[in-house]
């Protein structure tokens, strides 16, 4: 077969957050990579005010955390809420509300210095026009490009929607995205020239909700969610006349004084594609889901997205692995995806239901009361209770005796080590975006077992520094490089090199 030019592995279309999470996490598996952004420079607004505990330690795992400050700006909280309903997340062990203050031009600015850094190719002021009907069944996905220098066409093995809840990736490859309308608008504004007293987790009253938060001196941003408020279409705009008149009528403050560094809505509307990928096009981010936000979900679901997608694309556009790695992005990120959806939904029932909701509030103020019940809520707020379904016949959870381990298929918390270079821990070891197999046995057949996939797996003889840890009953353990585990073993290999196979494609002899 005629060998294409191809301008790169893998175009991504989108530099938001997931776009270039994504483009970062494609550069460690070795794939070349374009970003295209319609936008000549970002807008520096800041939609999103910070992200959940897993995605802080996404971040975390590969070693970008410190980039977005220390101390104070990274402060987190042990009080979160679902739905306005307060309650101490710490019942679950490691969970927290996530970072807050964070703007979303911050965490752009910071992953988009990461891609780079990793050789990312960003080009702004690219706007994709077309898409070929080739990437259903062929070998590359061809699409027509407005570029400052005028139109032109640009090829790629695998072509990424990151942009957006409006995307014209997913519309362009004929993607279904069903869901439910918006019922509602709410605003959101950035306010100068007044001085208001924080609402940090927002204050249900009976015209409507509000939320208000220092950004920085002089500055409060402002949520203002009026009950009765006719939903819009996307191509209305706001004004902050609109929003002062609708903070007066809930919260009886006068702010038409002040001004506004920017004014936008959003709704409640709720919606999901029914693929996340088809043929050479894949989605994720708000492009693959979109719903109200609530507690900074929809930015922290799309860095996931972007680090579940990341090494299995890039092993596949580079050919080690074949395409049916990318068969599991869709099974894994799909049902986490409508999750999502069913957890905001919730939310905006009780948060936003007014009057009518107050017995709902009532009763789950009362239920969280309960330890099971803080630990549930904080799981799903958090995103510290995903677990992907491996499957049973994969030898996914070997010698363990009593069935699956329970590490399996769910994240790796950050744990220390005791190893032969010293004192590290299981996040740094994921620095590199390699996936990592623990020989907490300082078993030789384990290391030898895994020698053709070195390269693409660091195996790492180490020791946990604390007795009781979560390895209880495993003595090795394989971490894909998103932080989930893969495979665990007790006194035998067996299916370490079926796992290694299925997530890391064809040991490098072969």
């Amino acid at each position: 077969m005629q060998d294409i030019t191809m301008d790169a592995d893998v175009i991504v279309v989108g530099a938001g957050p997931t776009g270039l999470m994504l483009a970062g996490e494609l550069r460690l598996g070795g794939a070349e990579v374009i970003v295209l952004d319609k936008l000549a420079e970002p807008t520096g607004q800041s939609r999103g005010l910070g992200f959940t505990a897993r995605a802080m330690e996404v971040f975390d795992q590969r070693g970008i955390l410190p980039r977005f400050g220390q101390g104070e700006s990274l402060a987190v909280s042990d009080v979160g809420h679902f739905g306005g309903v307060q309650f101490d997340f710490t019942a679950l062990q490691g969970a927290h509300f996530g970072a807050r203050g964070i703007p979303q031009s911050q965490t752009e600015a910071v992953l988009a210095g990461w891609a780079a850094d990793l050789g990312a190719d960003i080009r702004r002021g690219h706007e994709v026009l077309a898409l070929d009907d080739g990437f259903r069944h062929g070998e590359h996905a061809e699409i027509t490009v407005a570029t400052p220098d005028g139109v032109r066409r640009m090829r790629a093995r695998y072509l990424v929607g990151c942009d957006g809840g409006k995307s014209t990736v997913r519309k362009l490859a004929g993607i279904g995205f069903p869901g439910t309308e918006a019922t509602r608008a709410m605003f959101l504004a950035d306010i100068t020239g007044v001085d208001l007293a924080p609402r940090y987790l927002g204050e249900t009253l009976p015209n409507g909700m509000v939320m208000a938060a220092p950004l920085k001196e002089g500055v409060h941003r402002i949520i203002v969610c009026p009950h009765g408020a006719a939903a819009r279409s996307a191509e209305d705009t706001v004004t902050f006349e609109e929003v002062a008149k609708a903070w007066e009528h809930i919260t009886g403050e006068d702010i038409s004084g002040g001004g506004a560094e920017w004014v936008s809505f959003f709704s409640d509307a709720t919606r999901q594609a029914d693929q996340y990928r088809r043929g050479r096009v894949l989605l994720a981010g708000d492009a693959a889901h979109i719903h109200l936000p609530a507690g900074g979900q929809g930015l922290s679901t799309g860095v996931q997205d972007a680090a579940n997608l990341g090494f299995k694309l890039a092993a596949v556009a580079t050919g080690r692995a074949g395409e049916a790695l990318l068969d599991t992005y869709h099974a894994e990120r799909h049902p986490v995806g409508r999750r999502l959806l069913m957890n905001t939904r919730a939310q905006g029932l009780v948060f936003l239901g007014g009057q009518k909701a107050e017995p709902l509030r009532s009763i789950l103020t009362e239920l969280t009361g309960h330890d099971v019940v803080r630990r549930h809520l904080a799981g799903i707020v958090s995103h510290l209770d995903i677990r992907y379904d491996l499957g049973e016949g994969d030898g996914a959870g070997e010698g363990q005796g009593e069935g699956v381990h329970p590490l399996l298929g769910r994240r790796l918390a950050r744990t220390a080590l005791n190893g032969p270079d010293g004192a590290t821990d299981t996040f740094r070891l994921l620095h590199a975006g390699h996936g990592v197999l623990l020989d907490l046995a300082d078993d030789a057949r384990l290391r030898q077992a895994a020698a053709p996939w070195s390269g693409r797996v660091d195996t790492v003889t180490a020791s946990p520094a604390d007795r009781d840890t979560v390895f209880s009953g495993a003595e090795a353990v394989l971490v894909r490089p998103d932080g989930h585990v893969a495979w665990t073993g007790s006194g035998t290999t067996d299916g370490l090199q079926a796992a290694l196979t299925r997530w890391f494609g064809t040991p490098a002899e072969h």
